[in-house]
């Protein structure tokens, strides 16, 4: 029994200050054999009372907070056993500056997705405009978020990017956005004909939605031509550049069909053709 005992207090030294025994090591086992299991226990009745989507945050927010447990538990065990946590820092400290600076930016994600996820900035279908990129969100995790662009491109966009740059949600009040086309035509034409031409094209289009109402806005008087914008509600805002560019083909075919001119710019240049002098 006494060989028994001193196998278990038997100590390991590591220098001055690092110090283990194998009842140390058992103890740091059952610590964290517990500590996992109690958090699984913490996770389940809490997600039994929480729909789908706060099931999705709160795992989010709950993946971070397993890992400050654990450091919490680590620190506490260690400086219970025996062991100088002072020490060991004070030790690395060069160390932890240098592992602190390098992962510097992928805390601040983490940081940034516990806050995006908690805030509901962005959910999982919507579309946003991020640094001139455009996707529809597919998936968010604590360091990342994966959008998709409409050409099937993957963006993984850093979450502290959520916080730094100047988001556009295109669908945060919903998905029916307003979309407009820009056109010209040549001064003197019918305006009041142009408008019931351009409105009556879009009910070829099943994707623009006839309420509320396109509407054709006179936008100015430009240098070359009467400024005209067609505008029109979607219900799929992430097709809208395809959708758009389809409008314009069908205003340039009705335009030709009823002798509608959009002008391009042009400039008149007159030249004074001076005598040339002579010498009497």
């Amino acid at each position: 029994m006494q060989q028994f005992l001193d196998f278990f207090n038997y100590n390991f030294n590591f220098g001055s200050s690092i110090s283990f025994s194998v009842k140390s090591i058992l103890i740091i086992i059952i610590v964290f054999v517990f500590t996992r299991y109690f958090l699984k226990l913490v996770r389940r009745i809490v997600q039994r009372t929480l729909n789908k989507q706060a099931q999705f945050t709160f795992q989010s927010i709950f993946s971070f907070f397993n890992y400050f447990v654990y450091v919490i538990v680590t620190l506490i065990t260690f400086d219970n056993i025996g062991v100088n946590v002072t020490a060991i820092f004070a030790a690395s400290a060069a160390l932890l500056v240098g592992v602190g600076l390098a992962l510097q930016t992928f805390i601040q994600d983490i940081i940034s997705g516990v806050f995006i996820i908690a805030d509901q900035t962005v959910h999982v279908g919507d579309i946003i405009q991020l640094d001139g990129q455009v996707g529809k969100i597919e998936n968010i995790t604590l360091r990342t978020t994966r959008a998709v662009t409409i050409d099937n491109k993957v963006l993984i966009i850093p979450n502290h990017k959520f916080l730094t740059s100047i988001l556009y949600n295109w669908t945060e009040n919903g998905t029916l956005t307003r979309e407009y086309v820009s056109v010209g035509v040549a001064y003197g034409t019918d305006l009041k004909r142009v408008k019931k031409l351009l409105i009556d094209l879009t009910k070829e289009f099943p994707e623009i939605l006839q309420e509320p109402k396109p509407d054709v806005l006179f936008n100015d008087f430009g240098d070359n031509a009467l400024d005209l914008k067609l505008s029109f509600t979607l219900n799929n805002s992430f097709s809208a550049s395809l959708i758009k560019s389809d409008v314009r083909y069908k205003i340039y075919e009705v335009f030709n069909t009823n002798a509608i001119d959009i002008p391009f710019p042009q400039r008149t240049v007159w030249l004074n053709q001076v005598e040339p002098q002579t010498n009497d």
